[in-house]
């Protein structure tokens, strides 16, 4: 039956993702969903933020001073998470292994890129070294912030039921 081969199976092989698991998709979907959070905080900044009156019954200078906001929010976010994910997935296709240090290597790049936005050595030098350190303390952690219930959870159902 369906139910003896995935008990016989290894828990690596049932967590194999396939072609989820490439360097391109981890870093699109890395850099879509990055950007996405990095869009939503722009648009929570612009409400904080003075932006142009609107004046006459016309919103596009608001509307514009806006999406320019959520735009560089987003852009930014989506470089982070992107290099990130992608220094990651090439450090351990390069290495062979998944372990802490290729997350490291990837928050060390996407600090860079807070460094790079903001124009200063230190400010790049000191990020890259604190979002290292944060993904180590992350990946060592086990990747998760709640504790384990004993419960393995797949991205995909094991029987199906339709069938």
């Amino acid at each position: 039956m369906e139910d003896d081969k995935y008990a016989r199976m290894d828990p690596d092989e049932l967590r194999n993702l396939g072609e989820y698991d490439t360097v391109a998709f981890r870093t699109a979907s890395a850099a879509g969903s990055s950007g996405l959070v990095g869009m939503i905080l722009g648009a929570i900044t612009a409400t904080w933020q003075d932006v142009p009156a609107v004046e006459r019954n016309v919103a596009l200078p608001a509307l514009k001073k806006t999406g320019k906001i959520m735009g560089n929010y987003g852009l930014t976010f989506a470089a982070i998470g992107g290099l990130f994910a992608f220094t990651d997935a090439v450090a351990a296709s390069i290495r062979g292994k998944k372990d802490i240090w290729n997350s490291a290597l990837g928050g060390a790049a996407a600090g860079s890129v807070i460094g790079l936005r903001a124009g200063k050595l230190p400010v790049g030098i000191g990020a890259a070294a604190a979002l290292a350190a944060c993904a180590v303390i992350v990946d060592a952690g086990g990747q998760t912030v709640r504790t384990p219930t004993g419960r393995e959870y797949l991205p995909y159902p094991r029987i199906n039921p339709d069938l």
